[in-house]
Formats: structure tokens, C-alpha cells, sequence
């Protein structure tokens, strides 16, 4: 017998490989007492050629040469059973490993999918705390209600301060109500003061916002006064005094330098260096649209064919064999998450 390694991490192809070996090793040992069954008759033919040679001299022997000869029919009779009956529970348990193997590599790559989902609810909760927790600053809140240009110089410079600690950004605006930008915290890098955003979703559902407890996160999109950099912008109210409910006097704009980050999250999915080639890993936004990809391919142009049948995860087989496995962000803390899904495509 085989050993078998004392390393607990056997896999199921482990056991599709030993069942392969005895599948071989069945076949091997019919077709060897098939070959001694053979021997056997051609054995007692040439006895009972000899036995009728020999006349009634002979006739006992004949006895016993039909004797070897019916036995060595009933044990190929007795060979041929086995074989098919061994085949037939071997192939079965062939499917049945696949079967399990397919369950358990699919399951694998929905919680892989699913880590890579989560770090990104987690990383954009934390970007949500930061709009609403710098629209209190008192350089910011001073700069909005009056905004002077000294005090926008200020509060510009403040904003520099906090970009120098959080790299994640590119780039930090205050906007007044009418959707002009009054300071930024990287003029010498993007001279947007003065220019116009009212035009923008994170602008126009920024200054619906109820109170200085809520925020708007938006989804990824060019941001041309980046220099049509990949962002994640994220707004909140600047009120009066610094508190939730007084009254509003400009956004606080926060743009989050996605493709860095994406790019680092679906590069590190775990995978297993045999299957990385042959794997590609995304985040979708709700409408499918690809916005980040392992091998860099479709971002934001390509819309992928993620087929759920309503389900939050799971996984499927493509009709070309490759394995689709996906999780939509559970969300995090007070981060609802946008519908967005963490997706990875398998080939076989």
C-alpha cells in the first residue's frame, strides 16, 4: 500500500489521483487473471487433445482437463464482473471528487472574492469619517462663511497639512454653494481654485445632504481638473459653527486616488501561483462596470457579465468551463457600500 503524507492539507485532487491509481491498478489485476485464465484453457484444449489421442487410457485425464476448463471460464466469468462493476463505482467516485473539488474551489474563490471587497468597504468607510470629520475644521467652517482670501489661503494651506498625513488623496476642494471652488490643498499641483463644479454629481447630491452627519460617496469617475485621474470623491456639508445642523455654507470636496489602491487590492488576492495566470480579478460597481482589474484591462469602459440570479454570492460555470465566483459588498460600519461586487473569472 501507498503512503500517505502526514501533511493535513490533502486536497481533493489528492483523492481524484489516488482514485485514478486504483482505477489502474483494478485494470491491471483483471487483465492479469484474464492472461492466466487464458493459459488455463489453452492448457486443458491441449489436454483433451492429448486425452482423445490416448483413447480410454486417457479418459480421466479428460475429466479433469474440462474440469480446469470450466473453472478457469468461471473465473474469467468472475474478472469480467469485477472489472465492470469496479469501473462503474470508481467512475462514480471520479464524478463524485470533481463534483466536490468544483464545490470546494468555487466556495474558495467567493471568500477570496469576498476579502477583496471587504478591504475596500473598510478603506472607503474610513474615507467617509475623514469628509465629515474635516468639514468641522475651523479653518475650513471660517473659510466657507467668509470667504476672504486670506482665509481661503488658510484654510488651503490646512488642507495641505491633512494631504501631507493622507496620501490616499489626491487632492482636497472647499466649495462654496454655488459650486465654485474656493481653496484646494495641492494648488501647485491642480490650480482649481475658482473653477466651476456645480455640474457634478458628488456637488449636486453633496448639497442635498440634511446635516453634517450625513456624506455622499460617489462612484469611480474621471476627474478632469485631476488631470482625468480615476477617483472616488467623497462630500460633506461645511456648516455653520462646525456643528450638524447649522446652517450650510459650502461642501468639502475629498478625492480619493483610487487606481493606486484598487490596483494594490486585486493584485494581492491570494491566489495560488498555478492559477494566477489564469484568473482575473474585479470590482464591479452596481451597474457591472468594471472599475478595477488584475490585469488592467476595462477599467471603467468594459461592462461585465455578472450573472447573480439575485443571489448575494456564489459562484457559476461559464459555458466555456471557466469558474465565476462573486460577493457583493456586505458594507461596513455606518458605509452601506454602493452595490458594488468583488468578482474573480477562473479558466479551467
Amino acid at each position: 500500500m501507498a503512503e500517505v503524507n502526514g501533511d493535513s492539507s490533502i486536497r481533493l485532487s489528492d483523492i481524484a489521483a489516488r482514485t485514478a491509481t486504483a482505477r489502474d491498478l483494478t485494470n491491471a489485476k483483471v487483465g492479469q487473471i484474464r492472461s492466466v485464465t487464458q493459459r488455463l484453457r489453452i492448457l486443458a484444449l491441449n489436454a483433451l487433445v492429448e486425452s482423445a489421442r490416448a483413447g480410454d487410457a486417457g479418459r480421466g485425464f479428460s475429466v479433469v482437463a474440462q474440469e480446469v476448463r470450466g473453472t478457469s471460464s468461471q473465473v474469467e466469468g468472475i474478472a469480467s464482473s469485477l472489472e465492470r462493476e469496479l469501473a462503474g463505482e470508481i467512475a462514480a467516485l471520479e464524478q463524485l471528487t470533481r463534483l466536490m473539488a468544483g464545490e470546494a474551489q468555487g466556495q474558495r474563490l467567493v471568500d477570496l472574492a469576498l476579502n477583496a471587497i471587504e478591504i475596500i468597504d473598510r478603506n472607503l468607510y474610513e474615507r467617509t469619517c475623514d469628509v465629515r470629520w474635516w468639514a468641522t475644521d475651523s479653518a475650513i467652517v471660517d473659510a466657507a462663511g467668509q470667504p476672504t482670501d486670506a482665509g481661503c489661503r488658510h484654510a488651503g494651506k490646512r488642507m495641505g497639512v491633512i494631504l501631507s498625513a493622507y496620501t490616499v488623496y489626491l487632492d482636497l476642494w472647499l466649495c462654496d454653494l454655488d459650486g465654485r471652488i474656493l481653496a484646494s490643498g495641492r494648488p501647485d499641483r491642480f490650480a482649481v481654485a475658482g473653477r466651476e463644479v456645480r455640474d457634478r454629481d458628488w456637488f449636486v447630491r453633496g448639497k442635498a445632504l440634511a446635516s453634517g452627519d450625513d456624506y455622499y460617496a460617489g462612484d469611480i469617475a474621471l476627474e478632469p481638473l485631476l488631470g482625468g485621474a480615476r477617483t472616488a470623491t467623497y462630500a460633506a456639508s461645511v456648516r455653520e459653527g462646525g456643528t450638524a445642523n447649522g446652517r450650510p455654507l459650502g461642501l468639502l470636496a475629498i478625492h480619493f486616488d483610487w487606481e493606486p489602491q484598487a490596483r494594490t487590492i486585486v493584485e494581492g488576492v491570494r491566489l495560488r501561483p498555478e492559477e494566477r495566470q489564469r484568473s482575473r480579478v474585479l470590482l464591479l460597481d452596481a451597474h457591472n462596470r468594471v472599475i478595477a482589474a488584475s490585469d488592467g484591462k476595462g477599467v471603467l469602459s468594459e461592462r461585465f457579465n455578472l450573472v447573480t440570479s439575485d443571489r448575494e454570492s456564489g459562484f457559476y460555470t461559464e459555458a466555456g468551463g471557466a469558474t465565476v465566483a462573486f460577493h457583493k459588498t456586505p458594507g461596513y460600519e455606518t458605509y452601506a457600500g454602493l452595490g458594488w461586487h468583488g468578482v474573480i473569472r477562473q479558466e479551467p
